[in-house]
């Protein structure tokens, strides 16, 4: 017989928190605990790879996350996680997941994590937060897509608050923040939030010289099936993309990365 008096079952929750130290020489330091876990796989082409795993397999209510990469001056690395993440339907408060990438004088650091994948009734308040010292500078990717597109899924509930920021010396030099509800989702339905397009992508390179790639992108931006537009304020490149499905999405990021970086793309992405 049911008991109207049992309290309510408290769910386990996960939490992970993973650090990496690198120098112009290799790692320095690395700290790992719960759920959060990073690899360094051997070099590619010269450049260090920093891979982020959550072994959790996804994010739930009340879950904490957190990756942070130090590089040291005049460093150079890749940072990416290692499979898509999935956040995950929530039925309490929302999964917190935090970035933060610190980059020294005369470093650079590539952030490009594979895409967040958000199911129905997810919530996930996410935020990166970039540091760079004087002549520094970072490449940095976002790719979200809205439901489980495989299965037909389209979310109508969601909660997601994602911002990034980067700052110079102290100073706010980009700003870039998302915010989705049901609300927002009942008041514009798909086709006027996206196009009809729930894979979607940010991409931006803040760096002195960043402007002057904006000829270069545009004349790659040419995937179909994806819509893109790219500015390039003072110090920064700015990239926006939509598209209906996942891999058209990730070809054009494919062919704007090489456009953007010498080196390769990150093998984890090419299994």
């Amino acid at each position: 017989m049911f008991d109207s008096t049992a309290t309510a079952t408290t769910m386990q929750r996960s939490q992970g928190a993973a650090r990496v130290v690198m120098g112009p020489r290799g790692l320095i330091d690395l700290a790992q605990q719960g759920s959060a876990k990073a690899m360094l796989p051997r070099m590619t082409a010269g450049l260090p790879e920093i891979v982020f795993l959550n072994t959790s397999g996804g994010l739930a209510s009340g879950d904490r996350l957190s990756f942070a990469v130090d590089l040291r001056a005049d460093a150079r690395a890749l940072a990416t996680t290692q499979t898509a993440e999935r956040a995950y339907r929530a039925t309490a408060a929302p999964a917190q997941a935090r970035v933060d990438l610190s980059v020294g004088a005369g470093a650079w650091l590539d952030w490009l994590p594979q895409e967040t994948i958000l199911y129905d009734a997810a919530r996930l308040e996410r935020q990166t937060t970039v540091d760079l010292a004087a002549g520094a500078g970072c490449l940095l990717l976002e790719m979200l897509v809205l439901g489980r597109l495989a299965m037909g899924e389209r979310p109508t509930r969601l909660h997601l608050r994602d911002r990034r920021i980067v700052r110079r010396a102290g100073r706010v030099v980009h700003h870039d923040a998302l915010a989705l509800d049901g609300a927002t989702l009942a008041r514009m339905p798909g086709p006027a939030l996206t196009g009809g397009r729930p894979a979607m992508a940010t991409l931006a390179v803040i760096a002195p010289h960043a402007p002057d790639l904006l000829q270069a992108v545009r004349a790659v931006l040419d995937e179909p099936g994806v819509t893109s537009a790219a500015s390039a304020p003072p110090g920064r490149l700015v990239l926006r993309l939509l598209a209906a499905d996942g891999w058209p999405l990730r070809r054009q990021i494919n062919r704007l990365l090489r456009v953007l970086r010498p080196d390769p793309l990150p093998r984890i992405w090419q299994v």
